[in-house]
C-alpha cells in the first residue's frame, strides 16, 4: 500500500503559551507527515492565539495571508519598563501608576490610533544587517530600529485594575495591520503617561478572515489534523470570482484577463466553473493579472 498522500490547505491553530511558531510548525509537519508547512506570521512564545499555518501547496498562499490585518486581546501592565517590552524581559525602571484612571489612559491612547510611525520592539524579528534583532540584543549590543508606518484600526482600552505594587493593569482589544507591534503599543502607551508600560498577556483573536473560533489547539489536531481546503481558505482569506470556462483557460496559463474588472483591491482568488480554486489575480489598470497560480 503507497503511503497516503500529504494534506494541502490551511491549519488553523490556537497556539499555546510557551511555544515558538518554529515549534507550531515542527508538531503539525509530523502530524502531516510531510515538512512542506509555513506560518503566516510570529507570535512570540509568551503569546497564545490564532496562529495560520500552510500545509503543501498552500505554503504559497502564506506571505499573502500574512499581510491581512489582525486583532488581539492584550493585557498592558503600566508602572513598569522591561527590556523587551513584554513580561519576559528584565524590569528596567519603575514608576507609581497607582493614580491613573482609566480615563486618563484611554485619552493616552488616542495618538496611537490611526495610521501611526511605530518604532518596533528591539527584540523583534526583523533583521540588521543580516541578523535578528532580538539576537543582537541577547548578544548585548544596543540595536535602533527605524519607525515604520503601521495602521491601528482599534486600541480599545477596556478594564483597568490594580497590578503588582504600584502598577496597574489596562486590558485592551486591538485591530490593527500586519508588521504592527502590540508590545511596542504598550510600551508607548506607558511612556506617554510618564509611567512605562509592557504587555503581560496576548492573544491573537483573528487573523484575516480565521478567527479564534475556527482554530483548533495542538491536542485536538494531533487527535484530528483540521486541514481547510485550499478551495476553502482561498475563499475565506481573498475575496472571490468565478470565472467561465474560457476566462479559466486562459488564467491556468497565467496571462491576463483583458478589460476584466476584478471589482476589489488587492489578491483576489478566482475559480473555474466546477469550483475549483485557480491563481490569486489583482487588478492592473483595466486588465487583471496573475500573482499565483495553483493550477497547471
Amino acid at each position: 500500500m503507497s503511503p497516503a498522500e500529504p494534506p494541502t490547505g490551511l491549519v488553523v491553530v490556537d497556539k499555546p503559551a510557551g511555544l515558538t511558531s518554529h515549534d507550531v510548525v515542527a508538531r503539525v509537519r509530523r502530524l502531516a507527515g510531510t515538512r512542506k508547512v509555513g506560518h503566516a506570521g510570529t507570535l512570540d512564545p509568551m503569546a497564545t492565539g490564532v496562529l495560520v499555518l500552510g500545509v503543501g501547496r498552500a505554503t504559497r498562499l502564506l506571505g499573502h495571508v500574512s499581510g491581512h490585518d489582525k486583532e488581539y486581546e492584550a493585557t498592558v501592565r503600566l508602572g513598569a519598563t522591561t527590556v523587551t517590552d513584554d513580561a519576559e524581559g528584565e524590569v528596567v525602571a519603575t514608576a507609581d501608576a497607582s493614580g491613573l484612571d482609566l480615563e486618563a489612559v484611554r485619552t493616552a491612547a488616542l495618538p496611537l490610533v490611526g495610521e501611526i510611525d511605530q518604532v518596533p520592539s528591539a527584540v523583534s524579528a526583523i533583521k540588521v544587517d543580516g541578523r535578528r534583532a532580538y539576537a543582537r540584543v541577547r548578544a548585548g549590543e544596543e540595536v535602533d530600529l527605524p519607525a515604520r508606518r503601521v495602521t491601528v484600526e482599534r486600541f480599545d482600552l477596556l478594564d483597568l485594575r490594580p497590578g503588582e505594587g504600584s502598577t496597574v493593569d489596562v486590558d485592551a482589544r486591538v485591530t490593527c495591520s500586519s508588521g504592527t507591534y502590540v508590545r511596542a503599543l504598550a510600551r508607548d502607551l506607558g511612556a506617554s503617561l510618564g509611567v512605562g508600560g509592557h504587555l503581560t498577556a496576548l492573544r491573537r483573536t483573528r487573523v484575516g478572515g480565521f478567527g479564534i473560533d475556527v482554530a483548533r489547539t495542538l491536542d485536538q489536531l494531533a487527535e484530528e489534523l483540521g486541514v481547510v481546503s485550499l478551495e476553502d481558505a482561498a475563499r475565506l482569506a481573498f475575496p472571490s470570482v468565478d470565472l467561465d470556462a474560457e476566462q479559466a483557460r486562459i488564467v491556468r496559463h497565467g496571462r491576463a484577463l483583458t478589460s476584466y474588472d476584478l471589482g476589489a483591491r488587492g489578491p483576489v482568488a478566482v475559480f473555474d466553473p466546477g469550483g475549483a480554486f485557480l491563481a490569486l489575480y489583482e487588478q492592473r489598470g483595466a486588465d487583471a493579472r496573475s500573482v499565483a497560480v495553483f493550477v497547471g
